[in-house]
């Protein structure tokens, strides 16, 4: 053992002779970032981002060998890969099982953002960026989503950029000049395969370093929203943190390995997931002819395209669904409470967020157009199962955009009545 320790400080000693700021950001960003003591199983899953992230990389990268970016070909070059690549059905999987786990990971990152207020001073430019990478992802996913060009892809992709006509005046040639046609077709492929294999990998890279750089200017927020740098130690370090190498580094191995086997789960014995992950009209060549019987998303755009089918007018869908990104944005300016944990904030608040979260999740259901069936279920086969789900949709709709309204007043007015929030994290000694 001593001969291998020897030789790896020597290399070691070799990397930082000629690349010395290696050496400076590993301890940077490692083993001399202190992070909170008290960190709970929420804080895996922005590690397991990024170990997704990774993963659609590595991936995609080995079907773009096998793709082929036609109209004529995109179908078939994914049969392809599917039946005769060695492996290839098994990357494939791991693709869009990946697509949907980043989506799961993502959506509980932010939950627990605001849980915890991880939007709140001085992380306000981190929760930005966070956001900026939610977007990017978002465009990322739709255009990998339109790639294997079956027919849900294919109308999905026309259904999507058609919402560019609402943009005034030059909504239509917008459309047009997106489509590179006035149907989705070669130069759609063409445009997105190239936008989804190299540019938006790019910029989710640039996102995601910007992001943590971010995050690890200004530390780590924790479930007791105690700011542990307030408080430390002769030697200058916080009384309340840890390194996160290798504290926090064996901690999160520990998560991927539980976060791996429930993927493999999914991957080897239910990778559709019974449609969720992988729609069965994506099984069916794209045919400009034959609309599926419901043109839906996948499930993890289908919240936001519920609030844009509730709204009667195309124009006015289009401002609301944008309008419930944009209110994310605005999270940070919106909660002008001073305590940060939703362990010490007040008991509106903490029913305001948990009927949030239940909307979100009803929207989804809304958007992946199960409501029908539960509509039946509960008023019987001869209900008005249009209006019903237009009622329901609309009120979730309210209480949607409801909480940023009820998040500012209930805060800004003062209304909140907040426990006393300890000097010290609580949950170690």
């Amino acid at each position: 053992m001593g001969a291998v320790t020897q030789w790896f400080n020597d290399l070691t000693q070799w990397f930082n002779d000629r690349a010395p700021g290696l050496g400076v950001a590993y301890k940077k960003h490692l083993s001399e970032y202190y992070a909170p003591k008290n960190f709970n199983f929420m804080y895996y899953f922005g590690s397991l981002a990024l170990l997704v992230l990774v993963n659609q990389i590595v991936t995609g990268i080995f079907l773009t060998m096998f793709y082929t970016p036609t109209a004529s070909g995109a179908f078939d070059s994914v049969q392809y890969i599917m039946r005769d690549v060695h492996w290839g059905w098994l990357v494939r999987y791991m693709h869009e099982t990946g697509a949907s786990m980043f989506f799961i990971v993502v959506y509980l990152h932010m939950f627990r953002g605001l849980m915890y207020g991880s939007y709140k001073k001085p992380r306000e430019l981190v929760w930005l960026l966070g956001m900026l990478i939610f977007l990017a992802l978002m465009a990322e996913a739709f255009m990998g989503y339109v790639l294997p060009w079956g027919n849900m892809s294919f109308w999905g992709a026309k259904v999507i950029i058609t919402l560019f006509s609402a943009v005034p005046v030059v909504g239509e040639q917008l459309v047009t000049w997106i489509m590179g046609s006035f149907v989705p077709s070669d130069p759609t492929l063409n445009r997105f395969f190239a936008l989804h294999v190299v540019a938006m990998p790019l910029v989710l890279l640039l996102l995601v370093v910007l992001h943590l750089g971010a995050l690890h200017e200004v530390g780590s927020n924790n479930p007791d929203g105690v700011e542990i740098k307030k408080h430390k130690g002769p030697d200058g370090r916080p009384l309340d943190g840890i390194p996160f190498h290798p504290y926090y580094t064996v901690k999160d191995l520990f998560g991927v390995g539980v976060f791996l086997v429930i993927c493999a789960i999914v991957i080897f014995f239910e990778p559709t997931v019974g449609g969720f992950f992988l729609e069965h009209d994506n099984s069916i060549p794209a045919n400009d002819l034959v609309t599926p019987a419901s043109i839906k998303p996948v499930w993890y755009f289908s919240p936001f395209y519920a609030i844009l089918r509730m709204i009667p007018s195309k124009g006015f869908g289009v401002l609301a669904l944008l309008a419930s990104i944009v209110a994310l944005f605005l999270v940070p300016w919106l909660d002008c409470g001073k305590v940060k944990s939703i362990r010490y904030r007040g008991l509106g608040y903490k029913v305001a967020l948990t009927i949030f979260a239940i909307v979100f999740v009803l929207l989804a259901a809304i958007g992946a157009d199960l409501t029908p069936g539960w509509i039946v279920d509960i008023f019987g086969p001869n209900a008005d199962i249009t209006s019903i789900e237009n009622l329901f949709g609309r009120t979730l709709v309210v209480l949607y955009f409801g909480y940023f309204v009820f998040l500012w007043a209930y805060t800004f007015f003062g209304w909140e009545k907040t426990k006393p929030v300890p000097e010290r994290v609580t949950t170690h000694d």
